[in-house]
């Protein structure tokens, strides 16, 4: 079976144009990347990590180790 080429046969749009993006596009678009990163994806993905690290060691001195200091 042989497929259609699309500059033949304008049937919609070729895959190869559905995602082709204009420059002053492409701009925009990096620079709200860049701004949700910076501003929500990074800070957000560092409370997690922190948090997720308190709670592990909250949870090995609960069960395992013990509280830290001296003990008797």
């Amino acid at each position: 079976m042989r497929l259609l080429n699309c500059t033949r046969y304008k049937i919609g749009k070729c895959m190869s144009d559905v995602n082709k993006v204009e420059s002053a596009e492409k701009h925009g678009m990096e620079w709200k990347s860049f701004f949700f990163i910076c501003a929500v994806f990074f800070p957000l993905l560092s409370v997690v990590i922190v948090g997720g690290y308190g709670f592990i060691v909250w949870m090995l001195q609960m069960f395992v180790f013990g509280p830290p200091g001296v003990h008797g």
